[in-house]
């Protein structure tokens, strides 16, 4: 079941996530949730969801969830992403959901669903995460 509440974790939302609106409502190395409002300031020019913004919620499910498997063992980070977009939106709260498609020694693959709120599917991406050992 995905939280209600978001998750209070400052190294979470900080940063590029804090300006994009970004609730983590659950956190884990299996699983990903993310929610934030479409507004105005995230719009393209035609008043419909920018979509750098799917991009980026994509990259930080993902890269979230990676890094929490990964672990002690070292950093992750994104090589790769590939993001589709299938239905325009304007306004309304939109629920991303990442989870690993496959995780090895160097690298990872997630996948993350994107869906509004009648549970329509509106944007998915792939991620590919190389594992950093440390230096």
């Amino acid at each position: 079941m995905i939280g209600e509440e978001p998750v209070k974790m400052p190294e979470l939302t900080d940063g590029l996530a804090s300006l994009l609106g970004l609730e983590f409502h659950e956190v884990g190395a299996e699983r990903v949730v993310i929610r934030w409002q479409v507004r105005p300031q995230l719009h393209q020019p035609h008043g419909i969801q920018h979509g750098g913004v799917y991009c980026a919620v994509v990259e930080t499910a993902a890269s979230v969830g990676g890094a929490l498997w990964w672990g002690e063992r070292g950093r992750v980070v994104g090589v790769s992403n590939q993001t589709d977009f299938l239905r325009a939106v304007r306004e309304g709260e939109l629920t991303a959901v990442g989870t690993p498609v496959h995780r090895g020694r160097s690298q990872q693959l997630w996948q993350v669903e994107i869906t509004d709120g009648e549970a329509r599917l509106v944007a998915r991406g792939q991620v590919r995460l190389q594992n950093l050992s440390p230096a």
